[in-house]
């Protein structure tokens, strides 16, 4: 299964235009099976999704996974997933993150795999608590997960032990910024059941203005 991992600024990209369209190309290029968002929403008010579901609807092969908590935005606490049609979701998750600022992880079961999409705060101790929480929540289901998302690490070498053990870290590459990548905050972490089979962070086409971030993308099987 392809999977890719986007941070997509609110569809804002380094033209400071908001483009929707434009993030959806990226993403159409890529062909990943199922695409996990971040800041997918707006984060004033009611929190509006940044990508008109009728967008989506019209303009990719791809199902809205039912995550938001009201009827404007696209995820929750800005995450959000897409899923090629005719993938059946098989359970949706959702998981309070501790922070400063108020964060959550999201989870979807899809063949056999718990796809888990995150984006972590800004400050490593913070950081280090919800990577806990999200092994926490996982539980028994650590073995068959992959973790994808923005995880605001700047460090190749630490910042991640709150995973050893259950998980087998991967950053594909520097991914931000998008105008002249210098660090790899977007990364993939999957578990032991699972193997890695090629990994990679998009660098052509719209990808390198559509946000500030490139997005990565795996391709992950069960072992």
């Amino acid at each position: 299964m392809k999977i890719a991992s986007y941070n997509i600024r609110k569809a804002v990209g380094l033209d400071r235009r908001r483009d929707p369209a434009r993030i959806l190309k990226v993403l159409n290029d890529i062909g990943a099976d199922v695409a996990v968002l971040q800041e997918a929403d707006l984060r004033l008010g009611a929190r509006p999704t940044a990508i008109p579901r009728f967008l989506i609807e019209q303009e990719t092969d791809y199902a809205i996974t039912d995550l938001a908590k009201n009827d404007v935005s696209l995820g929750w606490h800005g995450n959000a997933v897409l899923v090629r049609k005719g993938l059946t979701v098989e359970e949706v998750r959702q998981f309070d993150l501790p922070g400063l600022e108020p964060r959550g992880a999201v989870a979807v079961r899809v063949g056999g795999m718990v796809i888990v999409g995150a984006h972590l705060g800004l400050l490593r101790r913070w950081r280090l608590r919800q990577m806990t929480e999200i092994r926490r929540a996982l539980g028994k289901d650590c073995a068959n997960a992959v973790i994808l998302g923005d995880f605001n690490e700047w460090s190749d070498v630490r910042g991640y032990e709150p995973w050893e053990g259950a998980f087998t870290l991967v950053l594909p590459g520097r991914s931000y910024h998008a105008s002249r990548p210098f660090v790899a905050l977007d990364g993939i972490a999957y578990g032991g059941a699972l193997r890695l089979d090629g990994a990679g962070v998009v660098r052509e086409g719209a990808a390198r203005h559509a946000s500030d971030h490139l997005p990565i993308w795996a391709r992950v099987a069960i072992a």
